[in-house]
């Protein structure tokens, strides 16, 4: 279904807050202070060069062609395979979708001094006159793989998706995703369900307000909130290690075969 075009800033900064939850076999949550960015593909050098160390879009970090990376590509965004959008444009025809992609929209964690971790990256495709088309929605785990979930959202921009990456060693691989996503003026969200044999076993979210990106909002909160890709992996992992502790189950890690499109 196409959703209304809505006014929004791009690029921008969003802060905001993580949550997650898991309700079975163990009752674990926590929040924590976020940031993330809203980029346009096809526009992903959204700092000073000075500064972009701190906050730079690279195409090898997304679905597309990956390979050695020159320092010519780096500074635009880009890996050998390709640009950042014409990567992503890529992808989704090859999963067969009508969508134009006219402009994209990425909500993504930035690489910061060289590293990046991004557990969900978040692409609004809109059609040349506006309206959104769809949404994808791409994965990433700590084993270095990634996968694509391209969703068809209702005017509220929900959708669902079945589960089919191994992410979390606590979750196998199956059930079914109900998913939300949220680009309005300044509020930017992403919401996720998963239920497993009739039961919701796990809620997660990032919500935040979009602001426009500039310098000094850019050194701000690299002083605030400070090495946020580094931060995020670490805490996934101190808080794995904390559901182990307590002896819940680990499902063994399933090697993903790799979509059409994305390496």
């Amino acid at each position: 279904m196409s959703v209304a075009k809505t006014e929004i800033v791009v690029p921008s900064l969003v802060k905001g807050e993580v949550h997650h939850a898991r309700f079975h076999p163990i009752k674990h949550s926590f929040r924590y202070r976020a940031h993330q960015w809203l980029v346009d593909v096809d526009s992903p050098d959204i700092a000073p060069r000075a500064l972009r160390a701190w906050v730079s879009f690279q195409a090898r970090d997304h679905v597309g062609p990956t390979g050695s990376t020159h320092e010519a590509a780096e500074t635009k965004g880009q890996s050998a395979g390709g640009t950042l959008g014409g990567n992503v444009r890529a992808f989704i025809a090859a999963q067969g979708v009508s969508w134009s992609a006219h402009r994209v929209i990425m909500l993504a964690n930035a690489r910061t001094f060289g590293y990046v971790f991004d557990p969900l990256s978040v692409f609004w495709s809109y059609a040349a006159d506006g309206t959104l088309e769809g949404v994808l929605a791409e994965v990433h785990n700590t084993h270095g793989e990634r996968h694509g979930y391209v969703i068809a959202v209702d005017d509220r921009g929900a959708g669902r998706a079945d589960k089919a990456f191994y992410v979390s060693p606590f979750f196998a691989v199956f059930g079914d995703y109900q998913l939300k996503f949220v680009l309005a003026g300044d509020k930017v969200g992403a919401f996720v369900t998963l239920t497993q044999d009739d039961r919701v076993v796990f809620t997660g979210s990032f919500t935040g307000r979009a602001v426009p990106v500039n310098a000094r909002r850019i050194v701000a909160v690299g002083l605030t909130q400070p090495l946020m890709p580094q931060r995020v992996a670490a805490l996934i992992r101190l808080h794995g290690v904390w559901l182990w502790i307590r002896r819940l189950p680990v499902i063994r890690h399933q090697t993903h075969t790799e979509q059409k499109g994305s390496r």
